[in-house]
């Protein structure tokens, strides 16, 4: 695969053996708002005040009214003032949804030490648990994996990826790790680059930079709009086909379905995605492997090929790749034959 190499091979072993007291009892903290952050939403002036912890959690203590501004309840998006008293009834560490049940699910683990786990997710296993999966997710295998992580939201996941993109995710495996990868996502300096193949051939690379908000008639889409959050993706070029392009593609921001999104809103969507997609584009005269490929390819061609950040203990820049999977690799390779067999010259009978 052109521009990504093969993934670096881990044994599995053993968790680390490492002590992580969690403590369930509250720490109360009296904070004054500075003249320098007034106008600022309080989440985000929360989190420059108390930058050990991370803003979700932050935001988390917010929407359970443990937060009070000159002693009344607020939410996440209010707007603070110079010299506000801010009260914060905050907890060390939180359980995370300790309705979720631990199950062995076999994990593919291509980083593993005491504070992080980089996951190398299949397509088709759900992060999160949710309406329709409350079973067999990510979730549920990492706590299957660890039991340490039911201490952590969200069993330490930072980020997501959908049910049907495969590829790498990183999970926290400490408070001060969560704080550190989560710091670094808002920061946008974790790395991350996925690949993808979308129909139409592109004549080179560009950005995409479009908000991005709920779709307003359908709640299971999102959608382009003007009062949507900021989004950018960047993208180029890695190979052309007869009617298909093989993209990397580098997120600035992570919002739902935004490669997928922001593709197709350029007329470029992703082969085989059944929210944002549509036609095969099948070139004139396409093979029958093409045809019979394309026609079974029932999910998005998009794989995050690449994660890097910086190791929340050591401060080492760690880079991951991950190769696509056997479905990806059979999509390309047959795009490619195609491309040979329409330029080939046909043979001459005798």
């Amino acid at each position: 695969m052109e521009g990504f190499p093969k993934a670096r091979q881990y044994t599995r072993s053993p968790a680390a053996s490492f002590e992580c007291p969690m403590s369930p009892e509250f720490q109360q903290i009296d904070l004054t708002i500075p003249p320098e952050m007034a106008g600022q939403r309080l989440d985000s002036a929360l989190a420059c005040l108390l930058p050990e912890h991370s803003r979700t959690r932050i935001k988390g203590w917010i929407e359970a009214g443990a937060v009070k501004v000159r002693g009344n309840p607020c939410k996440p998006r209010d707007m603070v003032e110079a010299g506000s008293r801010v009260q914060v009834q905050m907890t060390v560490d939180e359980p995370a949804q300790p309705e979720v049940q631990a199950e062995d699910i076999a994990l593919r683990l291509v980083h593993e030490d005491a504070d992080v786990l980089v996951i190398d997710k299949p397509a088709g296993l759900v992060v999160h648990p949710g309406a329709g999966n409350p079973r067999h997710t990510l979730q549920n295998a990492l706590l299957g994996l660890d039991q340490k992580l039911a201490a952590l939201p969200r069993a330490g996941l930072i980020h997501r990826l959908d049910k049907d993109t495969s590829g790498l995710l990183v999970v926290a495996r400490n408070p001060k790790a969560q704080t550190s990868l989560s710091r670094q996502l808002e920061a946008r300096t974790m790395a991350r680059e996925y690949v993808a193949v979308c129909v139409g051939v592109m004549t080179g690379g560009g950005t995409i930079d479009e908000p991005i908000g709920r779709h307003r008639g359908d709640r299971l889409r999102m959608a382009i709009r003007v009062s949507g959050r900021p989004a950018v993706t960047h993208y180029r070029v890695l190979e052309r086909f007869r009617a298909h392009t093989y993209l990397s593609v580098k997120l600035e921001t992570g919002r739902t379905h935004q490669i997928r999104l922001h593709l197709s809103h350029i007329k470029y969507p992703i082969v085989g995605d059944p929210v944002y997609g549509g036609r095969f584009g099948l070139p004139r005269g396409a093979t029958q492997p093409l045809i019979d490929t394309l026609r079974a390819f029932k999910r998005q061609a998009l794989h995050a090929a690449t994660l890097g950040f910086e190791h929340p203990r050591t401060g080492k820049t760690l880079t991951l790749q991950s190769p696509v999977p056997a479905d990806f690799a059979r999509l390309l390779a047959v795009l490619a034959a195609d491309a040979r067999a329409a330029a080939s010259p046909p043979e001459r009978g005798r």
